[in-house]
């Protein structure tokens, strides 16, 4: 599958760029690129649609949020939606019809902004379906290797016994009478300021251009039905809690054959039984025995791949800090991979025997067990920082 493009660089703005300017830059793309203007052209079909993928998440305040701190990962793993299958030419255009400060739809039809354009086509209406949101619940290993999951989704599917028209054997309609098939009636009212015409969706036939003679007995002339169906999920590696992810046209299908609604993945986060995260870093907390620290030693911990041998210093203080280098969890823009932060507390033991107690206390008045004030120092200077 070919890289993503930037958004940015799709449309050709800066990063700082206004709402208005990307706008603007993306009525001068779907202008440049528009199939009119350039019938038969794949590579312009193509630039079209990504363009509109550009202007779909940097034109709404949220997505670009997200794609500014995640990428292409953080709205979807490619972008809010999928314009290069479910999404049709006629689905853009209807969808962003505000750009070009009016109707704004079928295919080549720029209404208010189609002179040269073609204009005239039939602007029938496209029905979609309605988002589905799930919750994917992801454990700390899955999200640091990234995992394709199976799903069993309940929701509205085409009828296969009308192909999702609605209409019997798939067949049983006829044009509508009122629009001649246009889905669109207009209409002329004489005002003081002369003729104004006005353009509104079909009423007999809701914008469809068509009407149902006899209706499936499957469907009841919906052409659409609930069941349920597996969905194959390629997570990326590196989500974090609440995270979104969409999938384009793998929502609930659309009456009479329209356009699917999307698949929103939440992500929710499974808590380690050991590691805490935090951001990319894990952190383990380590409860060092009293004689492990002083004189030294070995000790075994928890990684997300298993276990892990450490060496420990002899005369480690708590409130130690040691780091195993990209042992975390990797960044959902691959920007790198986080650590692994192992924080120690020295165990004092609460309960001695009373040889236990003599054999300390014969030890009291050494002098090396007695911290100096360099050694004072360095150990407090740790713990500064929490009170900053």
């Amino acid at each position: 599958m070919a890289k993503k493009r930037d958004y940015y660089e799709v449309l050709e703005v800066s990063k700082t760029a206004s709402l208005e300017e990307i706008k603007k830059a993306y009525r001068k793309k779907a202008i440049q690129y528009h199939p009119d203007k350039n019938p038969g052209d794949k590579v312009a079909e193509e630039k079209f649609k990504e363009a509109a993928e550009a202007y779909e998440v940097l034109g709404n305040e949220e997505k670009r949020k997200r794609y500014d701190q995640f990428g292409h990962a953080g709205v979807g793993g490619a972008s809010g939606r999928d314009f290069s299958g479910g999404m049709t030419m006629d689905d853009i255009f209807s969808q962003f019809g505000d750009v070009f400060g009016g109707h704004f739809s079928g295919f080549g039809n720029f209404g208010g902004f189609s002179a040269g354009f073609g204009g005239g086509r039939s602007s029938q209406r496209v029905n979609r379906g309605a988002d589905l949101r799930v919750k994917v619940r992801l454990s700390l290993k899955e999200i640091a290797t990234g995992i394709e999951k199976k799903i069993k989704v309940k929701k509205y599917v085409s009828c296969k016994h009308c192909s999702g028209t609605g209409a019997e054997n798939g067949n049983a309609f006829t044009t509508c009478a009122t629009c001649k098939g246009s889905g669109v009636v207009t209409r002329v009212t004489n005002t003081i300021l002369g003729s104004m015409q006005t353009t509104s969706p079909c009423p007999s036939c809701g914008g469809e251009g068509k009407t149902i003679t006899r209706k499936c007995i499957h469907c009841g002339g919906e052409g659409i039905v609930r069941d349920e169906e597996v969905i194959t999920l390629n997570i990326p590696a590196g989500l974090m809690e609440g995270m979104q992810l969409s999938m384009g046209g793998k929502g609930n299908a659309a009456r009479h054959g329209g356009v699917n609604g999307d698949l929103l993945i939440v992500i929710e986060e499974e808590p380690h039984p050991e590691l805490i995260r935090d951001q990319n870093d894990l952190i383990y907390n380590l409860l060092l025995s009293f004689p492990t620290a002083a004189l030294g030693g070995t000790v075994e911990i928890p990684t997300l791949d298993g276990k892990a041998k450490i060496k420990i210093d002899a005369g480690t203080q708590s409130g130690r800090v040691l780091r195993l280098r990209n042992k975390g969890l990797p960044s959902v823009n691959s920007y790198g991979t986080g650590d692994l932060l192992i924080n120690i507390v020295v165990y004092v033991p609460e309960n001695l025997t009373a040889e236990q107690k003599n054999k300390i206390s014969a030890l009291e008045n050494e002098a090396n067990f007695q911290p100096t004030k360099a050694m004072r120092d360095k150990i407090f200077s740790r713990f500064r920082n929490i009170f900053d």
